[in-house]
């Protein structure tokens, strides 16, 4: 089956001590076009004298109206920008580029210089970014258009916005894709009225031919890539399997059992989603998670004790492929995925309460190698955990209140 043509556009540790009252101060204004904002506009207090090409790795906090960068062995602020009232924060995968979601598209961060450019992707509503094998893939909820581009695009800096290559699904939805090593798009299906499913396609001069797909995944919603490039996707009932080529629909124990997020290792079979089986459950804590084999095909869902209850933002992999949830009990939780097993849990936070809205400030965590990255709110905290110990190994208090985090990965 022949799809949609494809087009080419250009618009398209060290323990450190904790730190507190760290003054941050808000200097910096981004637009939508051009080369990285003049000093003057976007510039911020810098506080660290890391070279540019030395500093990977950093954190990105966004807060009401603004976004900080932060040292990822201290926590020392580097930088502030002002930005939006409310952004979203995803990491690049080349070690220092961050794109942020704004009424405008997707915003490129520099956390490495630092500076918020001028450069944008521009989308009418900007969602999921999914970088795997070299590909960083950005998909425009508004347009349903998925745009790709080399993770290393910004490697010669970040003077022009690059090419991309883009596919444009039938039917606006929100939704996700991804470029596997051997070029295959995998990439959502949906309309106004719904999402449905997934399709496989391959490049093909002009246009994009279908290879496979389902329409086994209603509300199909995220994504995670796990061993042997198996990637899986959540649905209201299950969860979708892409592998070798084929879709393979596993089915959740309950008639609504939604997986709407999947937290991935690229050395381990084993997914680690989140789980909810009522669908008129107000609020957005979770207490069961699904674990999916994907070499055996397998999906079970794992009760977790009352006192353990996160939401999206609060389950991360890290050392030993384990996952690691930050629980309304204010505790890491590590979880064995191997065996659905609890088997250790270290304070970190004060206990804390369930989101109104799923934009409100809450608890996340995010992970880059054995070290942990958790806000907390209630304290204008930032904070980072040693995962094989348990240590809390640095702290900063902002000025604001933390909500969204990314750490620049690679």
């Amino acid at each position: 089956m022949e799809r949609e043509t494809m087009t080419r556009h250009t618009r398209i540790t060290a323990a450190a001590a904790a730190l507190a009252g760290i003054s941050l101060l808000a200097t910096a204004c981004a637009s939508t076009a051009g080369e990285a904002a003049p000093e003057d506009a976007a510039a911020a207090e810098v506080t660290a004298t890391t070279s540019p090409e030395a500093a990977t790795g950093r954190v990105a906090v966004a807060y009401e109206n603004g976004i900080a960068v932060l040292d990822p062995e201290t926590l020392e602020v580097v930088a502030e920008f002002d930005s939006e009232e409310f952004t979203r924060l995803n990491p690049f995968g080349d070690g220092r580029t961050v794109a942020v979601t704004t009424s405008s598209g997707f915003q490129v961060l520099d956390t490495a210089e630092p500076a918020l450019t001028d450069l944008v992707f521009d989308a009418t509503t900007p969602g999921h970014v999914v970088m795997h094998h070299g590909k960083t893939v950005l998909f425009d909820d508004g347009t349903g258009t998925t745009t790709i581009l080399d993770t290393d695009v910004f490697a010669d800096g970040y003077g022009a916005l690059p090419e991309g290559e883009t596919y444009t699904a039938e039917a606006a939805h929100h939704g996700v894709s991804i470029v596997l090593e051997d070029g295959t798009l995998l990439t959502t299906v949906g309309d106004e009225t719904g999402r449905t499913g997934a399709v496989a396609l391959h490049a093909h001069d002009d246009h994009w031919d279908e290879a496979a797909s389902s329409a086994q995944c209603p509300g199909i919603h995220g994504e995670g890539t796990a061993q042997d490039e198996a990637v899986v996707f959540g649905c209201e009932d299950g969860a979708l399997l892409y592998q070798d080529g084929a879709f393979t629909k596993l089915t959740a124990p309950d008639a609504y059992g939604r997986m709407g997020n999947a937290f991935v290792s690229d050395t381990s079979p084993i997914v680690v989603g989140d789980y909810k089986n009522d669908p008129d459950a107000e609020g957005y804590l979770l207490n069961a998670v699904t674990l999916i084999d994907t070499a055996a095909a397998t999906y079970e869902v794992v009760d977790l004790p009352d006192e353990v209850q996160y939401t999206f933002r609060d389950v991360a992999r890290g050392p030993g492929d384990l996952a690691y949830i930050l629980a309304t009990d204010g505790q890491i939780h590590v979880l064995d995925p191997e065996t659905g097993e609890l088997t250790d849990a270290f304070p970190v936070v004060e206990a804390w309460e369930g989101p109104a809205e799923w934009q409100d400030a809450h608890p996340a965590i995010k992970v880059d190698g054995d070290i942990a990255y958790v806000t907390e709110p209630a304290a204008n905290t930032v904070h980072a955990v040693d995962l094989t110990t348990g240590e809390t190994v640095a702290s900063v208090e902002l000025d604001h209140t933390p909500n969204e985090l990314a750490v620049a990965l690679d």
